[in-house]
């Protein structure tokens, strides 16, 4: 395969990256309409949060089956208008049980898009011997700061989020379908092709690298979900300035991720990861002092900052494990996903027995995990081009 090929499969890939994150910032801005619109407390609302989650949980050790049988790319091209379809019909719910079922359904079909989109640029890094999976994520941020300003416009104008998650669906069906319809990788024919199980469990190797990822997600996940809640009732802000927490949480992942090279090829990925720890526990120490929303804000900035790669250097480490690269990242994305589950519905229980402030001292001590777990990136798997202290190159549209 030529190198022109490679390119032009990398720049497909990070438009689906984009598109998932767009997905993402688009129902996550819209989580306040949502409980409005139902009636919901916090602590149901936590409830109905735990169904994405639960519906990835479930479906991402299915994963390396659906690969084994279509193939990478085909399965990414089916599933993609189908996950998009999921995000209108959380707004379309009429109680808390139909709610949850469409919240799940969302959640399945973003989990397997998240594990394929995920083995494809892992595929795409391997053939081209570069690092690419920190800028792959950085362009998901950046696909969420784009969606969730436009949720906070929509938002502020008082858009009913049924429009607003049909105009969203439409419109990211369209660009992805346009992006992975040629130049995307199958795996490579020397792995080995014997069948996974239907039902693929984590394998052992990824349990240390999950461990970490499971506590980046963790502080992800509960800002992610929490964070618009948080400014309107705890910093007293409006609708339309509250959704401007998950955007500054977005762009700053996006900026972190996207800006990884410059720090990693100084520090390495070890020390890259311990450092992030601590920005991060500093981002959760000013949202647990936050009464104001600037400060709130800046909190959850932090947050996005000090988790941005802990992640992508994650699913990068588990890749390398050798085999099909799928079913590592899957291993460590059944960690991530029951982070996400735990995340939204513990964060809403902490806040209905005491207050939000004090479920965010909880958050806070998972997000400074990463600076007592970062050596597990230092086990087995050579990163591309030089080791451990190899640039994060983010050259995605060359």
């Amino acid at each position: 395969m030529t190198e022109r090929v490679l390119y032009r499969s990398r720049r497909r890939i990070s438009v689906v990256f984009a598109a998932h994150g767009a997905a993402v910032g688009a129902f996550a801005t819209r989580i306040p309409w949502l409980q409005q619109h139902l009636g919901l407390s916090d602590s149901t609302l936590g409830l109905a949060l735990l169904a994405p989650a639960l519906g990835s949980f479930g479906a991402v050790p299915f994963t390396s089956r659906l690969v084994h049988r279509f193939g990478n790319p085909r399965a990414l091209t089916c599933l993609l208008p189908l996950w998009c379809a999921s995000l209108i019909l959380p707004a379309l719910a009429p109680n808390l049980p139909a709610l949850c079922v469409a919240l799940g359904l969302f959640g399945a079909a973003s989990g397997m898009m998240d594990v394929l989109m995920n083995a494809q640029g892992v595929q795409v890094e391997q053939r081209l011997n570069q690092p690419l999976i920190a800028g792959l994520h950085g362009i998901w941020a950046v696909g969420g700061l784009v969606s969730s300003g436009c949720g906070a416009l929509a938002a502020g104008a008082g858009m009913d989020a049924r429009l607003h998650f049909a105009v969203a669906a439409a419109v990211l069906a369209g660009i992805g379908l346009l992006a992975t319809r040629r130049h995307l990788l199958e795996s490579d024919p020397t792995e080995a092709r014997q069948p996974p199980p239907r039902f693929a469990l984590p394998p052992l190797s990824t349990l240390p690298i999950g461990i970490l990822g499971f506590c980046a997600v963790f502080a992800e996940g509960a800002s992610g979900n929490w964070s618009a809640v948080y400014l309107s009732s705890t910093a007293h802000a409006s609708e339309g300035v509250a959704a401007l927490s998950y955007t500054g949480l977005s762009f700053t992942l996006a900026l972190a991720r996207l800006s990884s090279g410059f720090v990693v090829s100084r520090l390495g990925p070890v020390r890259t990861v311990r450092l992030s720890g601590g920005i991060a526990a500093l981002g959760g120490t000013l949202v647990v002092l936050a009464r104001t929303p600037p400060v709130a804000i800046a909190g959850f900035a932090l947050i996005g900052t000090g988790v941005a790669v802990v992640l992508p250097l994650s699913l990068s480490a588990a890749g390398r494990h050798g085999g099909d690269p799928s079913r590592h990242i899957a291993g460590v994305a059944t960690f991530t996903y029951t982070s996400s589950l735990l995340a939204p519905s513990v964060t809403g229980a902490v806040a209905d027995a005491t207050s939000l402030p004090a479920a965010f001292a909880l958050v806070t001590a998972f997000a400074a995990g990463p600076l007592f777990l970062a050596g597990t990136l230092a086990g087995p798997g050579r990163p591309p081009k030089g080791g451990e202290d190899a640039p994060q190159r983010v050259d995605l549209l060359s």
